[in-house]
């Protein structure tokens, strides 16, 4: 008979990928290569990341690309800018740090998405949590490009998910990192610049990262 341990890892939804798109400034040099990722692979949210815009431009922006993104079933995430949201169509936003998610969550809450990363602490983390946020991001790059090391990202991931029921997003830097995230009892695994950085193209490389969540096949 399994162990107790063993029996709760089989009854754990298979993770799902949460795609992070590079800084966009305009939709159409992202919206061939965002429908072909789309299109192979199982991914539950996009992460929208925009150039500093004035506010009718971003608006526009969000909307050239919404139906890409939603008539897949895919929701549709803002890197901040939760003022916009409902007007452009989106269905939530993710917010960097504390401060700035309890800021949104009035723009927010109840209709949409309130993601919550930039947390460096794990009471920052539960913080986010009980405040309301449907998820919590770890191990995702800050502003200077440094994040922490892979091992660190794992180990919150793991505590998260043992004593925590919301969602938990582990951010993969490279295509070796998705598996042990997912091992570790990530809800989702965040990819990007693995993803739009590929040389073999985005396809092929989500495809691949699709994989990397398939469950082992079982040995009789």
């Amino acid at each position: 008979m399994a162990s107790r341990e063993h029996a709760a890892e089989a009854r754990r939804p298979v993770p799902r990928l949460y795609l992070v798109t590079p800084q966009v400034d305009r939709p159409a040099g992202i919206r061939d290569a965002l429908a072909a990722a789309l299109d192979v692979a199982d991914v539950a949210a996009v992460l929208l990341r925009l150039q500093p815009v004035d506010e009718r431009a971003a608006i526009n922006h969000v909307k050239a690309l919404a139906p890409v993104v939603q008539d897949k079933g895919v929701a549709l995430i803002l890197d901040g800018l939760p003022d916009l949201v409902a007007r452009a169509g989106a269905d939530g936003a993710h917010l960097t740090g504390i401060a700035a998610f309890n800021a949104a969550l009035p723009a927010l809450k109840p209709a949409r998405i309130a993601g919550c990363g930039g947390l460096t602490s794990r009471h920052d983390a539960m913080l986010a949590a009980e405040g309301g946020a449907d998820y919590v991001l770890f191990g995702e790059p800050d502003t200077a490009g440094h994040r922490p090391s892979l091992q660190a990202v794992v180990e919150r991931v793991a505590w998260w998910a043992e004593v925590f029921q919301v969602q938990c997003v582990g951010y993969a830097a490279t295509l070796a990192e998705i598996k042990p995230l997912a091992e570790a009892g990530a809800d989702f695994v965040a990819v990007g610049e693995c993803i739009f950085a590929d040389t073999r193209g985005p396809a092929r490389a989500i495809a691949e990262a699709a994989q990397s969540l398939s469950p082992a096949e079982a040995v009789p």
